[in-house]
C-alpha cells in the first residue's frame, strides 16, 4: 500500500459519504450532523457529510489513545510496540467441550488473560447465564474482579452504557475500559450503536470505530471497494463520536472485514485477504494520524495446525504492517468460541514473532571476539560466564513448544501442542484472583450490575 493508494481510498470514501451518503437510525445525532453542516439525503435518516466535517473530526481526535490498566495506570503494551487483546465470542472450547459461554468462565479467561504477558487487553464475551441486556455491565463487574488489565466491555444496550459510566467513577478516572461498536453497512450506523456513542460519551471513554464491510456481500467482492465502504463508515462514526464529546479518544478499524466464501457461504475471517484488509487499517490510520486495530481469526474449530497456521501468519503480518491494536487471543471459529488452549499458545506465537521483529544486535558484547578468543580453537562456550550472561535475552524460551526427544515424547503420552497448552490454561485460570480493587469498591460493581439484571 503506497500513500497514493490510501489517498485514492480516502477519496472514494468522501464520495460515497457526498453520494449516495450515510444512514443515521437516530434522530437526534441526525439533527446533530443536519447542524453541523451535514446535508439531508434522499431517505430517511441519510445525511451527507462532506471533507470539511470528516477533516475536522479527525483533527479533534487524539494521536494517541492510553488504554490504561488499573494496577500501574499506565498504557496497555509499550511505546512504539503493538498491543495485543483478547476476542469476544459465545462459546467455549475446553477439553473438546463445546457449550455456551457462562460467568464462570469469564472469570476464569479473565483470571488466565491477566496472566498472559502478552495480552495487554482483556475483551467481554457473551455470557448465556445473563440477561442480554445486562451482559455488558455483568461482564464488566466480572472483569474487573479478577484480572487488573484493560478491560474491552461489550455494549448490548443504552440503559447498560449508562451503568458502565457508574461503574467507571467507582474505579477510576483513569480510562481503564474501554467500549466499541461496528456499522451494520453498507453505509449504515444502527440506532444501538449510535446510542451506545451518545450515552458514553463525555466521559473520556476511548471508543473503537469499527468497519466491517464482507467483500462480496455488505461491500464490493473487490478489496479496495470494501475497503473504501468501510473506511467512509469509520469516518462518519469518528464524525459523530467527535460531535458528541470533542477530542474523544478514537482507534480506528477497518481490520474487522470479512470476505464470502462463494462455496460454503461462510464469512471468513483467517484468510489472506483479511491480513490484507488489515493492512489496509494499519495503513489508513496511519494516513489519518490515528491509531489502528485489526483482528486475528482462523476458521478453524480447536487448537489444531489450521489455527497455526492462519493465526501465526496472521499475527505476524499485522505487527509488521504496523497495525496498534491487534485483537484475537483465544480466537477460535470466527470469533464465535473462545479457547483457553488457543489463548495459551496464541500468547506463545506472540513473543516467537517478537523474538524474531527483535533481530540480531551486533555490537562488542554480542560479537564476543574476546570470549572467542578465550575459550579457543575446538573449545565449549557452554561454561562461558558471556553464555550465563547472555542466553536469557537472546534466545527465545518456549512455555508450551515441545523441544525434548522422542523417548521423553513417548514418555509423556505423546502430549500434543493443544494438551500441554490445555494443562497450562488450566493451572492458570484455577489460581486465585489478583485485583487492585477494595472490599467496597468490589460490592458496589456488584451491587451495580445486581441491579442491571433485576431491571431486564
Amino acid at each position: 500500500m503506497t500513500e497514493n493508494a490510501a489517498q485514492q481510498i480516502h477519496d472514494a470514501s468522501i464520495a460515497l459519504l457526498a453520494d449516495p451518503g450515510i444512514r443515521i437510525e437516530h434522530d437526534e445525532i441526525v439533527a446533530l450532523l443536519l447542524a453541523n453542516g451535514a446535508q439531508a439525503g434522499n431517505d430517511a435518516n441519510v445525511v451527507r457529510i462532506d471533507r470539511r466535517m470528516i477533516a475536522e473530526a479527525i483533527e479533534r481526535c487524539p494521536r494517541t489513545v492510553t488504554l490504561a490498566d488499573r494496577r500501574s495506570g499506565a498504557p496497555a503494551g509499550s511505546p512504539n510496540d503493538a498491543t495485543f487483546w483478547s476476542c469476544p465470542g459465545m462459546s467455549l472450547y475446553h477439553r473438546g467441550e463445546h457449550r455456551p459461554f457462562t460467568t464462570d468462565d469469564m472469570a476464569a479467561a479473565a483470571r488466565l488473560l491477566d496472566r498472559l504477558d502478552n495480552v495487554g487487553v482483556v475483551f467481554g464475551l457473551a455470557m448465556h447465564d445473563v440477561p442480554p441486556a445486562a451482559r455488558d455491565v455483568v461482564g464488566l463487574q466480572i472483569m474487573a474482579a479478577n484480572c487488573t488489565k484493560h478491560i474491552r466491555v461489550l455494549c448490548f444496550s443504552p440503559a447498560g452504557a449508562r451503568a458502565l459510566l457508574e461503574m467507571k467513577g467507582v474505579v477510576s478516572d483513569q480510562p481503564w475500559f474501554s467500549v466499541g461498536f461496528t456499522a451494520h453497512g453498507p453505509l449504515r450506523w444502527t440506532n444501538l450503536a449510535l446510542e451506545i456513542y451518545r450515552c458514553t460519551a463525555g466521559a473520556g471513554i476511548p471508543a473503537t470505530i469499527n468497519g466491517e464491510p464482507m467483500a462480496g456481500v455488505s461491500g464490493p467482492v473487490t478489496l479496495a471497494g470494501s475497503a473504501a465502504v468501510g473506511n467512509a463508515e469509520i469516518l462518519a462514526g469518528i464524525v459523530i463520536n467527535q460531535l458528541l464529546e470533542p477530542g474523544r479518544p478514537c482507534i480506528y478499524n477497518l481490520g474487522l472485514a470479512h470476505t464470502f466464501d462463494m462455496k460454503t457461504a461462510v464469512a471468513v475471517t483467517g484468510a489472506p485477504e483479511n491480513v490484507l484488509l488489515a493492512d489496509l487499517s494499519g495503513v489508513m490510520g496511519r494516513f489519518y494520524k490515528l491509531p489502528s486495530c485489526s483482528w486475528v481469526s482462523t476458521e478453524a474449530m480447536s487448537a489444531d495446525a489450521q489455527a497455526g497456521l492462519e493465526k501465526m501468519f496472521a499475527f505476524s503480518n499485522h505487527w509488521a504492517s504496523g497495525v496498534d491494536h491487534i485483537w484475537g487471543v483465544g480466537q477460535l471459529e470466527s470469533e464465535i468460541s473462545f479457547s483457553p488452549a488457543q489463548a495459551v499458545i496464541d500468547n506463545e506465537m506472540i513473543e516467537y514473532i517478537r523474538r524474531f521483529r527483535r533481530g540480531v544486535d551486533v555490537n562488542a558484547e554480542t560479537l564476543a571476539l574476546d570470549v572467542t578468543r578465550e575459550v579457543g580453537i575446538a573449545g565449549s562456550f557452554l561454561e562461558s560466564d558471556h553464555t550465563l550472561d547472555n542466553f536469557r535475552s537472546e534466545l527465545f524460551m518456549p512455555e508450551v513448544l515441545f523441544r525434548q526427544k522422542r523417548a521423553a515424547w513417548d514418555a509423556a503420552s505423546r502430549p500434543t501442542l493443544e494438551n500441554t497448552a490445555t494443562d497450562r490454561a488450566d493451572e492458570l485460570m484455577a489460581a486465585p484472583a489478583e485485583t487492585n480493587l477494595d472490599d467496597h469498591q468490589l460490592k458496589t460493581l456488584a451491587d451495580i450490575a445486581d441491579r442491571a439484571v433485576k431491571a431486564c
